[in-house]
């Protein structure tokens, strides 16, 4: 194994002993064994074997706070994520949860299997087979059985995604075809089917002669913008947000909503925030809305905490508490309703929610899921 490049490649022989890493970790906080100059400190000190057979190799949430701190540039994320593909490979496996089966279905999905994906699709939607727009409608499908029990609907956001894009005049390619993104294989260290996922998916979108890929979940289009060219090589189209375009339509004066009375305030997901530097598309299509008021909470934007899990591995009691400090924030804004643009932000948070009396709790939504609620379907904007 080959420790020595993945020092060189994620800058890991700069880290200075700051500190600064493990002082911006939200885990660190509450687990105060875990620390990611430490686990840098063994790697470069020769104990690469012991770190990838600790648990706590596992338990970054890859969040980036650190890395985005780092006064050197050490990239701990892709550290962190190189080191679980070695010990991938050398049989070590963090700690599943729900018994495994997201992966499961992860890989599932990366073989020659013939799947139903579209059966949510109603009369009244418009979409194509085939155009310039291609809808990437990833795991929801999946999520919306697997996390039923927590009354997330997470295929309310491809309703609502469809039904906007179709208010605007776009009717986008929905395909059977498509398959799960494969971010969390890659970070789980199977790179091996991660590269399968990303291959399958571009080859979908390439033959339907799409040449913009619009995405409702930030860790999907994170996996395209930011990972798969580094498997499968320059991407044959573009890709964005779902409220990057509509921010720009709404400011084209395309798109008005009526009024939805309201507080709310806005969760940024770590891969939008941090990863691809987007901010402000989602404050737009919030701000938009008449009589909704967007409340901002203490920590936002690039400076905010992470929804306390990744992956679907290590999730613990420290992912609670961080989840719960991060309900905290949003119910100190005085908003009921806290928006995010990730489903599974939307999912692992309103699983933290169900502990809280009903006097703490806030109401973890999508934004595409929420305005959709407002959208002006007739008469112009």
């Amino acid at each position: 194994m080959n420790f020595q490049s993945i020092i060189q490649r994620t800058r890991a022989y700069l880290c200075l002993d700051c500190g600064k890493c493990t002082g911006s970790c939200p885990l660190a906080r509450v687990d105060l064994e875990y620390s990611p100059r430490r686990i840098v400190e063994r790697v470069l000190f020769g104990e690469a074997e012991a770190v990838m057979a600790d648990p706590h190799l596992w338990s970054c949430m890859t969040c980036g706070l650190c890395s985005a701190r780092c006064p050197s540039g050490v990239d701990f994320t892709r550290f962190i994520v190189e080191m679980r593909a070695e010990a991938f490979q050398a049989g070590e496996r963090g700690i599943y949860a729900h018994n495994g089966i997201l992966q499961e279905l992860m890989r599932i999905q990366a073989m020659n299997v013939h799947q139903d994906r579209t059966s949510w699709l109603t009369d009244d939607m418009q979409v194509s087979d085939s155009g310039e727009y291609f809808y990437f409608v990833g795991c929801l499908p999946f999520f919306d059985v697997i996390f039923a029990d927590l009354g997330v609907k997470t295929l309310d956001i491809a309703r609502n995604a469809v039904r906007l894009l179709n208010r605007v005049g776009i009717a986008p390619i929905v395909s059977n075809e498509e398959r799960c993104c494969g971010a969390d294989l890659r970070l789980v260290g199977d790179m091996d089917s991660f590269r399968r996922l990303a291959e399958l998916n571009v080859e979908t979108i390439k033959a339907s002669g799409a040449t913009k890929v619009i995405f409702t979940c930030a860790e999907c289009y994170n996996a395209f913008k930011t990972d798969y060219p580094a498997y499968v090589g320059q991407l044959p189209f573009e890709t964005m947000h779902l409220t990057e375009l509509l921010a720009e339509r709404i400011e084209a004066g395309e798109l008005a909503f009526e009024p939805l009375p309201g507080l709310v305030t806005y969760h940024d997901p770590c891969r939008m925030a941090r990863y691809l530097k987007v901010h402000e598309p989602p404050r737009t299509v919030i701000t938009s809305v008449p009589e909704l008021e967007l409340v901002e909470m203490e920590d936002n934007r690039e400076r905010a905490m992470c929804c306390g899990s990744t992956a679907w591995v290590n999730c613990s009691g420290y992912s609670k508490l961080i989840q719960k400090e991060k309900l905290r924030q949003a119910r100190e804004t005085g908003a009921r309703v806290m928006l995010t643009t990730c489903p599974k932000c939307q999912i692992h948070l309103s699983c933290a929610a169900r502990d809280l009396d009903a006097e703490q709790v806030v109401e973890v939504k999508d934004v595409i899921s929420w305005v959709g609620q407002a959208v002006r379907r007739e008469g112009g904007v």
